[in-house]
This record gives structure tokens, C-alpha cells and sequence, in this order.
């Protein structure tokens, strides 16, 4: 038996296996394989690589017992708008509030700046249909009853438009939802098969253009995303894969397939949040905690800051995709156009840029020779002899180094009067400082200070780039991954399981009575219960549940809560104050201080429930010894690095690199996966956990 982790990336698929033996510590083996992504239907390329990473484990398709998948195509669907067509039902009187929003202006001294829920609406409105009903808070009673009949000739309506998918947004519904869940039988009744949900099951929490917002993009993405995922499924199974499914969340956990299907919402942010898992396993084996993770692809750079171990999840005022506020837990992380197939170009005013458009996976960069006729990031590696046309990718893709030369001397040489060589460094020198200013965004910007942290680089071009970065952050030391190339895909098999369930709450601790903190323990015990069901039913035993409570406070009078955690078992006045120091100490490291004297509110409660689907366990290397081993070298060839300069750089191949054993820089180490560059004045090591460390030693 075994198991798979497979990511879907803009350029590639990358895929790993592990064989059963990793639970008794030995027998268990890893394999990696990457083939090209299928744009047009994720689905192929995931078949491909499957099958043929089995036949070269030697694993029939029938003895996969899961497959962890992380993928972009609810994503890809907001970026390309391709969504679908959503009706929306309402409280009347509220038909514009997913057009009006906050009123909040992204860029206030621009006239010019574009809102996609105004020009891109994911609900057009006169999809947005008003109905008569409304429930009043603070207890959710009922005002006015719902009017069944305009829901029937609002269904009728979609019905006769061939809408999609339809929403159900009633204000107040978190305190009660009896008119959404009313609503959508009579839907249901009109429209059976379509795709039908109610705000209050997509996130149940208070703001109603967020959670209108949130219930809208779920819809959107909805039937693409749940199309995809039964396709996927019944695709493998003709292909003699009859695995358990489980699909990466944006919060760094795994859910069910059906769970992905119906709450879609939850994995938008499902293969970048692989990288940052899979940062945090590389990190853990070399017992390295802080870490900066940068995960560069073809496409984009996905940067994440990983504190004393701990993955960080999102405010959720800061919480969107596309420029759509989403009520979803997600990593903390960001994306930029940085990646291999980033294209460089001249723009009109005449300067040099590189990204955020990309070559993607077809045509891909020049030296493909797939048609592509612009430089990218990638070319200008192949002309400064940083990547060996017989080694990319084990010699499974040709490249052509006459075809990189020409695009550069075309594109960029003339038009900038710069010779081959400058015009290729300067393609790195500029992708490499957007990398960085994207890097002190997420960590200096934010309090944390580079210089105490690793900084673990992976993808199929992030160790080419790694030892720059962290020396223009001013970063300890670079990690490497065993697999950098498919590092998103080994946070697939290194995450657990993972379900949040929210309820929202409007109650002043600080001041709250015995009644009131009753009410909040019989709120959270009602999620817990909802928590524990959604594992049973994914037959977790009640032994293997982890159950974790959480409060997102506020101080009184703020407009956004931050993370406190619950002490175990019951809530009450004596054991409240460890609530309300949680709630201190993220403020303070949030904001730089804390209001201890002042009221705090609870405004919603969370509980995330997760166990453990078996821990990757990679084989430890074999030890050896000395400094650059002569079996692992492979050749000497001319390599330009960042200074300009050029040296008879040795490549030595990493699969015969022992534990121990230590490269002097300027040289290249070779993997199947990707390439990592030891520039002048760096050494890297060989971790016994396999990990490749790379630091700064001296000045070239």
C-alpha cells in the first residue's frame, strides 16, 4: 500500500509517493516525479503523473490507499472570472450591499482604481432577486415571516435564466437561519441538481457584505470546482485508482472530497498553502523553527513566515482572493508574479521589468522551444550556464540554450543597449529584488526580523534564487529541502486533517454574568459536537481527535477581532483571565502593545478540529565526510554569478551527497526536482535529515 501527494502548479504537476513502512520506522520509500501541468484540464496532468509515478515505484494503481491533492482551480476560476452564473436571494431592501460594500476605496488619491465586486461582480444584479423576511437581532426573532411565494417565483426566474448556482443571504441568519434553510428546500424543490447553498452554512459569523461576499464566491467557484473533483475521481477510478481523496485546505489542513466540493471556499488558497506545510516539515527536521518559506514556480513566488514553528493564519479583515473579501481561514501568505517563467520585457516608458506576466507551461520559456519567443527568467539562467540543457529535469525536458540567447538579444539587448550577459543578470537582479521587497513585506513590515530566521527555499527554481535572497534579507542560513521541486506536494503528506467550525457571538467578557458564559460553554459545546462528527464520519476515532477552542476577541469599540485560545474544558469567571491574556499577548504581538484595563468582547467563536493522517518520514541520509566529495562530482562548466563575474563552476550530483559532507561555493548542485547555486563566499552541508544548508562563510 502507499500514498500520494499531488499539487498542481502553473508550469508543472509534482507528485510523491511514499510506500507503508514509515509507521513501524522502517521499509517505507519516497519517490518524486514531475510532469507538465494541463492548463485546459488540471485532471490530465494529475492522471499522468500518477500512473507514471506508480510504474516507477513499481506500485500498482490499486494498492494507493490516498492521494492528497492540492489545487489551483478555484482559484484559477476567480483570476480568469470564469465562474458561474449565481442568483442570489435577499432581504428586500438589501439587494446592493455585495455592490456597495464597505464603501472602502483601495487606493484613495486614485481616480482610476477598479473594484472587481462593482466591475466583476460575482452576483450581476439582476441576479439578485429581494425577498420579504426579516429576523432582528439581538436573539433572531422573527419580524416578519418569509414569503414563500416570492422565493418560488425568484426560483422560477433562475430556472428560466439557466442560472448556475444560487445563494440564499438573509441578514442576521447567524443568529438564526430558519428563512435560509426554508428558502433553499423551495429552491431545491424548483431547481433539483443545482447548486444551492445558504450564507449561514458557508461561514456563519457576523458582517453581512462579507459573509454575503464569502456565500457569493462559493457559489462562483462551486459547480467548476465540484465538477472538477468528481471528474478527478471517477478518472482514476477507470484508471484502477480507487483512493481516499482528500483535498488541501487554505488553512493548511486536509478535507474530504465532498467536503471541498460543498465548501469550495475553503481551498482557494489550497496549493500555495501546501508550500508553506511543507516548509515547516523541512524546517522541523533539521530542528530549525523560525522560517521564512519561499516557494518559487513557474508562475508566482509564494511567501510565508513560519514563527517558532507555528503556521500563521490570516486576519480575517485581511483575508481575500482576487480582491474579494473571503470569510475563509487561510495561511498567512502572499503571492507575487515572480517565478521561472516570469517574462522580461521593455514596457512603454522604456523600463526594464520582469513579471508578473508569465510563459506559464505552454509555450513556456524560449528554450522550451514550444513557440515561445520571449525572455523569461528561466532563459536567463540557461545563458549565464546556471542550468545544464543535459540535466533539467534528470534530461526529461530538452532545452535549448540558442533559443534563450536569441530571445534576450531580441527582447531586451537592443532595446536597452546592453550586451547577453547584462541583460540576463539584470533579469535576475530585478526578479530577485521584487522577491525581496515581497519578503521584508511579510516579515520586517511585520515585526520579525530576518536575521533570526532560516529561510527555506523550494520549488523548481527557489534554490537558484535562495542564497541571494537571504543574503539581500539579511537571512541566517538557506534550507533546502531533500525535493525542493515538489516541496508543495510533500506538504501534502505532512499536514493533518482539518475542519473549523464558527458561530458568531456578541458578549463582553470582561463584564459577562454566569448566564452569559453558560450560553457561550452550550454555543462552543455545539461545535465541538459538530467538529467530532465531521472526523467520525471520516472514520477518526475519538482517541485521534484534537479539538481546539478559540475566541476571536476585540477590544471595545474596535472593527476586527484577533485570535484567542480558550482554556480547556468548561469556560468560567475564575478561568476567563487566561482567555483575556491569550487576547493580550496576540495583540501585543500584533500591534506592538495591549489594553489590559480595558472591556473585551467576544464576537466569534471557533473550533478547529484536526487529527493526523501519518507523518511523512523521509529517509535519513547515509553519513560520510570531507568537503567536496569527488564521487559526487559530475563535471566543471563556465558559470556567471550575481557579481558579474564568471568561474569553471564543478556540478555535483546531490543524490550521492552524504550527510556531513560539505561544498565550497562557487559550485551547483544537480537533483531531478531543481538546482541549487552555491555562489562565491558559500558553503552548503549535507543535514543527516537530508536537508541541504547553505551559508555564508566569507567574502568572495
Amino acid at each position: 500500500m502507499a500514498r500520494i501527494g499531488v499539487d498542481v502548479g502553473g508550469t508543472f504537476t509534482d507528485l510523491i509517493l511514499e510506500t507503508e513502512g514509515r509507521a513501524n520506522g522502517g521499509g517505507g520509500r519516497v519517490f518524486v516525479h514531475k510532469v507538465p501541468s494541463t492548463p485546459e484540464d488540471q485532471s490530465l496532468g494529475v492522471i499522468r503523473g500518477v500512473l507514471e509515478i506508480c510504474a516507477e515505484a513499481g506500485v500498482a494503481p490499486g494498492d494507493i490507499e490516498q492521494i492528497v491533492h492540492g489545487t489551483t482551480i478555484a482559484t484559477n476560476t476567480v483570476i480568469e472570472y470564469s465562474g458561474a452564473e449565481v442568483g442570489m436571494l435577499t432581504t428586500r431592501g438589501f439587494r446592493d450591499i455585495l455592490h456597495m460594500a464597505r464603501h472602502k476605496r483601495p487606493h484613495n488619491f486614485s481616480v482610476q482604481f477598479d473594484v472587481p465586486w462593482q466591475s466583476r461582480p460575482l452576483v450581476k444584479r439582476r441576479n439578485r432577486v429581494p425577498i420579504t423576511e426579516r429576523v432582528l437581532p439581538p436573539d433572531g426573532r422573527v419580524e416578519t415571516a418569509l414569503d414563500e411565494d416570492e422565493v418560488r417565483a425568484a426560483a422560477a426566474l433562475f430556472k428560466a435564466r439557466e442560472v448556475d448556482a444560487v445563494i440564499v443571504c438573509f441578514l442576521f441568519s447567524f443568529l438564526n437561519d430558519a428563512h435560509e434553510r426554508r428558502a433553499k428546500e423551495i429552491v431545491l424543490e424548483a431547481m433539483p441538481g443545482a447548486y444551492v447553498s445558504c450564507s449561514s452554512e458557508v461561514v456563519d459569523v457576523i458582517r453581512e457584505y462579507e459573509r454575503f461576499s464569502t456565500a457569493a464566491m462559493n457559489a462562483f467557484i462551486g459547480p467548476r470546482t465540484s465538477y472538477y473533483l468528481n471528474n478527478l475521481a471517477t478518472a482514476l477510478q477507470e484508471n484502477g485508482v480507487d483512493a481516499q481523496i482528500r483535498v488541501m485546505q487554505s488553512n493548511g489542513g486536509v478535507t474530504t472530497l465532498a467536503g471541498a466540493a460543498e465548501r469550495p471556499v475553503t481551498i482557494l488558497m489550497s496549493g500555495p498553502a501546501g508550500g508553506v506545510i511543507g516548509g515547516q516539515w523541512a524546517g522541523d527536521m533539521s530542528g530549525t523553527r523560525n522560517l521564512i518559506t519561499v516557494d518559487i514556480g513557474g508562475t508566482s513566488a509564494d511567501i510565508s513566515v513560519v514563527p517558532q514553528g507555528e503556521v500563521r493564519i490570516m486576519n480575517p479583515r485581511d483575508t481575500q482572493v482576487g480582491g474579494y473579501p473571503i470569510l475563509a481561514p487561510m495561511i498567512d501568505l502572499s503571492t507575487i508574479g515572480a517565478g521561472g517563467g516570469s517574462i522580461a520585457y521593455v514596457d512603454e516608458g522604456g523600463a526594464f521589468r520582469v513579471g508578473p506576466r508569465s510563459a506559464g507551461a505552454d509555450p513556456g520559456p524560449a528554450c522550451y522551444g514550444r513557440g515561445g519567443t520571449e525572455p523569461t527568467v528561466t532563459d536567463a539562467q540557461v545563458v549565464l550556464g546556471r542550468l545544464d540543457p543535459e540535466q533539467f529535469l534528470g534530461g526529461g525536458l530538452e532545452i535549448d540554450p540558442a533559443r534563450s540567447q536569441k530571445a534576450l538579444e531580441d527582447n531586451l539587448c537592443g532595446p536597452l543597449s546592453m550586451s547577453l550577459e547584462e541583460a540576463a543578470l539584470g533579469v535576475i537582479r530585478v526578479i530577485n529584488s521584487n522577491m525581496s521587497l515581497a519578503i521584508r513585506a511579510n516579515s520586517v513590515a511585520k515585526g520579525v526580523d530576518p536575521r533570526d530566521y532560516a529561510l527555506v527555499a523550494f520549488g523548481g527554481a527557489g534554490p537558484l534564487h535562495g542564497a541571494a535572497l537571504a543574503r539581500s534579507v539579511f537571512a541566517r542560513e538557506v534550507i533546502v529541502p531533500p525535493a525542493p521541486g515538489i516541496n508543495a506536494a510533500t506538504g501534502l503528506l505532512a499536514t493533518d486533517m482539518r475542519y473549523e467550525f464558527t458561530r458568531s457571538v456578541l458578549c463582553v467578557l470582561t463584564q459577562a454574568s454566569q448566564d452569559e458564559i453558560d450560553t457561550l460553554n452550550a454555543q462552543t459545546e455545539a461545535l465541538v459536537q459538530r467538529a467530532q462528527d465531521a472526523l467520525a464520519a471520516d472514520g477518526v476515532a475519538p482517541e485521534q481527535q484534537r479539538i481546539v477552542r478559540i475566541a476571536e476577541c476585540r477590544y471595545q469599540g474596535q472593527g476586527f477581532e484577533l485570535r484567542g485560545t480558550m482554556p480547556q474544558g468548561p469556560l468560567t469567571l475564575e478561568n476567563r483571565a487566561a482567555l483575556l491574556a491569550s487576547f493580550h499577548e496576540r495583540h501585543r504581538q500584533d500591534y506592538g502593545h495591549a489594553f489590559e484595563d480595558q472591556e473585551v468582547e467576544v464576537i466569534t467563536l471557533r473550533v478547529v478540529a484536526s487529527a493526523g493522517i501519518g507523518a511523512l518520514s523521509w529517509p535519513e541520509a547515509a553519513a560520510g565526510e570531507g568537503r567536496n566529495p569527488a564521487d559526487a562530482l559530475l563535471y566543471r562548466r563556465a558559470t556567471t554569478f550575481d557579481d558579474g563575474r564568471s568561474y569553471e563552476t564543478p556540478r555535483f550530483e546531490r543524490a550521492r551527497l552524504r550527510a556531513g559532507q560539505r561544498i565550497d561555493g562557487p559550485a551547483i548542485v544537480i537533483q531531478t526536482d531543481s538546482t541549487t547555486l552555491v555562489p562565491p563566499g558559500h558553503e552548503a552541508t549535507v543535514a543527516p535529515s537530508g536537508n541541504l544548508h547553505v551559508r555564508e562563510v566569507a567574502e568572495p
